[in-house]
């Protein structure tokens, strides 16, 4: 049975500390906003303004309104021009450019001809920009195919078009990499400040002497444990509320759901994470390996909790991984409160495994710790 009374005085002891440490807590504070600003702007999945050279052996009109074409959609950006296909294969081995445009001697004719062939050669070290430089080469081939088409068509007296599709994109209707990855960062920082503080913060007690000291007075060690973990919930709303105001301010992440959920279930996520630092604490034997176990469980979740990729596009044992991360489960709950104004009604498949996670957690931390010091 928890006395509340000692439970408060567990509570106040460990806000005053935190008050006391103005260092750590500037750093609690401060290093997320640093970390969401400098993130938000760095994690960018929209590759654009790839560097390009052109070798065009046509010098001809046409190959000139086909690299205008790719210039004017923002993708490539001329670098510069190679007088053969060696010269422009040398600018992507040197890193000049990541993008060699080929044109052919007969380039011109071909093209009155219907027969017009246009190479493409993308430095494909990094996937994530060929396969931009790829898609976009070949939507610019496309739209132009499709000018001269129609052009030959209205020439021919016109027809009408046998399909007229129409695509709509719901919740990011400009496709922007921020708004998928910013409510990303807000759990990615929570997960990291809350496991690594309270990992550390309890192995520092326990190297000082504090905590054999705290041990021995009335207070049980539930008490002591869940006394120490409030303060942290309070620093865990105070960064959630910073990083909103920046993802709002800054990114201009629309804010479409209801906040009172957002914060419930942010309540319930802090927890995880502060009960995974709590279970950390009672195996590490120092400050160091407490930093170390904390950043060990701190990878998997930047890697396989769906911050960056689809979880859906990992291999069948990664996901049954993934599930295991309370990370998993708020950045989906999270993303669908933020970006698409959904309820937790209709997220209940996400929102009941991290409500499990967290007691069980905390519970498994308390358990290990009065082993540990009984």
């Amino acid at each position: 049975m928890i006395n509340w009374t000692r439970l408060w005085a567990v509570v106040s002891k460990e806000f005053i500390h935190i008050r006391r440490d103005r260092l750590t807590l500037a750093i609690i504070l401060g290093i997320p906003m640093i970390q969401l600003t400098l993130f938000g702007y760095a994690v960018n999945t929209n590759v654009d303004h790839i560097p390009t050279v052109v070798c065009d052996l046509s010098n001809s009109r046409e190959a000139r309104l086909f690299v205008e074409h790719m210039v004017s959609t923002s993708y490539f950006d001329l670098v510069g021009y190679a007088g053969s296909f060696e010269e422009a294969r040398d600018a992507i081995d040197k890193e000049r450019a990541k993008v060699a445009v080929l044109f052919k001697s007969d380039y011109s004719r071909n093209v009155k001809r219907g027969a017009s062939e246009v190479g493409v050669v993308v430095d494909a070290s990094d996937p994530l920009l060929a396969s931009s430089a790829l898609s976009a080469s070949a939507q610019v081939g496309l739209d132009m195919n499709i000018e001269v088409v129609g052009e030959q068509i209205a020439a021919a007296g016109g027809v009408a078009a046998p399909y007229d599709v129409r695509v709509r994109a719901l919740y990011n209707p400009n496709l922007r990499s921020a708004n998928y990855i910013v409510p990303g960062l807000i759990g990615v920082i929570l997960t990291m400040t809350m496991v690594l503080v309270t990992a550390v913060a309890i192995v520092r007690e326990r190297e000082t002497g504090a905590l054999e000291a705290l041990i021995t007075t009335p207070v049980s060690k539930t008490e002591l444990m869940v006394g120490k973990i409030i303060p942290y919930i309070a620093v865990g709303y105070i960064q959630m509320i910073l990083v909103l105001v920046i993802a709002w301010r800054v990114f201009a992440i629309p804010l479409h759901g209801s906040f009172v959920e957002m914060f419930a279930i942010g309540f319930v996520f802090i927890v995880a994470s502060l009960g995974v630092g709590m279970v950390i604490s009672t195996i590490a034997k120092t400050q160091i390996q407490a930093m170390q176990m904390s950043f060990f469980f701190f990878l998997p979740n930047i890697l396989l909790s769906g911050f960056m990729f689809p979880v859906s596009a990992m291999p069948w044992i990664i996901q049954k991984l993934s599930h295991i991360l309370p990370l998993t489960y708020f950045l989906v709950i999270l993303r669908g409160i933020l970006l698409k104004g959904t309820s937790l009604i209709d997220l209940l498949e996400f929102v009941w495994p991290l409500v499990l996670f967290a007691p069980v957690i905390v519970t498994i931390g308390i358990l290990r710790f009065s082993k540990k010091l009984s």
